[in-house]
């Protein structure tokens, strides 16, 4: 042998030898990794690594359905039981499940400011989204008349100190509930040349409004519109 295959055989022996002191050897009696995880999840999943495969059924004791609150619990805060109130809104979430008062009053407040500042600003548009035909064409009405005048209505907003249900009813598939909003606000008429014709800009008046809303529950609009509003006493 020359010198050349000398280095070389020295050098096979060397890489085999570090190969096999990092791999080790297999002597036939190692355990499949899939019979160790088998066997893991047998003995109820010892081995928190283990993850069940996709497709495998896993078998867990029925949840316990939950219990629908008591007739006298169902409208507490909102309603007596018994009450036509209460009635009137066992009527209007049985044609609508998803009805919840508690979400209705706080989109109320919401549509209560939004159509009061839209009224006060002459927003025909946003009314028009708001209002039922019937109310829109009242608030349209005021609003020519006020423009006519050549008048403009000034309103702030102070806050809304309460908003409760005072009525609810299904009519056909239609929905009506009733709010009953108490507000403050600053509100003030002026003429074209500024002058103060009613209101003061300085004085917070209590403001009561009856407003109903009403929603076809057989529609998959969710949205609710004025259709009513009256004077709170």
């Amino acid at each position: 042998m020359d010198i050349y295959t000398i280095i070389f055989l020295a050098l096979a022996v060397f890489i085999f030898l570090r190969l096999r002191n990092v791999l080790g050897q297999r002597t036939g009696s190692e355990r499949p990794p899939l019979d160790r995880a088998a066997r893991d999840i047998a003995n109820g999943g010892a081995n928190s690594n283990v993850v069940p495969l996709p497709g495998k059924v896993i078998e867990h004791a029925p949840a316990a359905a939950p219990e629908a609150p008591a007739p006298a619990d169902r409208w507490r805060g909102v309603a007596e039981p018994g009450t036509p109130l209460a009635l009137g809104l066992d009527a209007v979430v049985a044609a609508d499940p998803s009805f919840d008062p508690q979400h209705f009053l706080a989109g109320g407040r919401s549509a209560y400011e939004m159509i009061v500042l839209a009224f006060a600003q002459g927003d025909r548009r946003s009314l028009k989204d708001l209002l039922s035909k019937e109310v829109y064409d009242g608030f349209d009405t005021a609003i020519r008349e006020r423009e006519n005048n050549e008048q403009k209505l000034e309103t702030r907003f102070i806050g809304i100190d309460k908003a409760e249900l005072t009525g609810a009813e299904l009519r056909d598939h239609i929905a009506h509930v009733t709010v009953r909003f108490v507000s403050q606000m600053v509100t003030v008429t002026r003429d074209k040349t500024g002058a103060v014709v009613d209101g003061s800009p300085d004085k917070v008046t209590d403001v009561t409004d009856v407003w109903t809303f009403a929603r076809d529950t057989s529609s998959r609009d969710p949205n609710w519109k004025l259709v009513g509003t009256d004077s709170g006493h």
